[in-house]
């Protein structure tokens, strides 16, 4: 079942106390005489990303009882940092597990959120969780296949289509990992702006989505194959099984970037935009940069979604940024 505007609206009323109304930002910088850039910077939100949207969502909707239970949740960091930080705010216990390899960052800020962080080989990030609930009795948080992590993070639409009002856009550019953004977002835009297209930006090294797409059929990667980019956020090896039927319904293409192009991004975003973008959240506007002929169109906007990136990584990509 699609979740609806309904469900997106009640969801904004949840994570008000938390969340961040993000701007949809012009960008000069980016205009080349034919086309226009606007940006959802989602870098604003508390934890750094949008994940925080869907975390609360489902977590302030939990009972009594499940909250006295605590929860466990997987990510390489985005959603564990919104977890953590949303069951800080709300007084639960949080258990988050996490590959070994995600970037220190994330791990740090999971755990000043006040979090519990089991970190795991990348293959066994789905299937803890499932363990760590049979001993101890948490309740799970998934990163996207739910639908109020997808309500959750459709409020990034529901404020994106009211800010787009009168810019006459064309597309909206948005991450796609295991697909919580990109339904929740799609589902706004097609209610509000249903002549504005929506399309997915995947890594050509993390395109399982893409794949599926043009299949008609939901894809399933290998964790080897995905885990090669260098957009962490992005490594998921399918996206969700609520997630896929949103994406048939609402999504019009898919876009992939290579991971110079992600690179470079990064590195305009911080020197010619002034914003700080992880990989995975500077993926848009790689698309925007290097891949004019497939976006048809003239104005666009790109979800920024999230800006937790390595100090060293970040200085290395700015200096080599053109």
């Amino acid at each position: 079942m699609l979740i609806g505007l309904d469900e997106l609206r009640a969801a904004a009323e949840r994570i008000a106390p938390v969340a961040v109304r993000t701007p949809l930002m012009t960008c000069p910088w980016a205009d080349d005489g034919e086309r226009r850039l606007f940006l959802k910077p989602e870098t604003l939100q508390p934890t750094g990303a949008f994940k925080i949207r869907g975390a609360y969502n489902r977590l302030s909707a939990l009972t009594e009882e499940e909250r006295a239970r605590g929860v466990v949740a997987q990510s390489s960091g985005n959603h564990a940092q919104a977890v953590a930080y949303a069951a800080r705010e709300l007084g639960i216990k949080a258990v988050i597990v996490m590959p070994d390899d995600s970037p220190a960052v994330k791990v740090e800020n999971t755990r000043s959120f006040g979090a519990e962080v089991v970190l795991v080989p990348l293959e066994e990030r789905d299937t803890t969780p499932r363990d760590l609930m049979e001993r101890h009795g948490y309740v799970w948080v998934p990163p996207y296949d739910d639908p109020y992590i997808i309500a959750g993070q459709g409020t990034a639409g529901l404020e994106l289509a009211e800010d787009a009002r009168g810019k006459e856009l064309d597309a909206v550019l948005v991450p796609v990992s295991g697909g919580g953004l990109i339904s929740g977002v799609a589902t706004a835009v097609k209610a509000l702006l249903p002549g504005v297209r929506v399309i997915g930006v995947e890594p050509e090294l993390a395109s399982d989505a893409t794949e599926g797409f043009r299949a008609g059929e939901r894809a399933v990667w290998e964790f080897a194959r995905t885990r090669r980019t260098i957009a962490d956020g992005l490594r998921t090896s399918a996206v969700g099984l609520l997630n896929w039927p949103h994406i048939k319904e609402y999504v019009d293409d898919f876009v992939t970037v290579t991971e110079d192009e992600i690179r470079n991004a990064v590195g305009v975003l911080a020197r010619r935009g002034r914003l700080v973008a992880e990989p995975s959240g500077a993926v848009t506007t790689a698309a925007y940069l290097h891949h004019a002929a497939e976006l048809p169109g003239a104005r666009f906007a790109a979800v920024v979604s999230g800006g937790n990136i390595d100090p060293a990584l970040l200085a290395e990509l700015v200096a080599v940024a053109s």
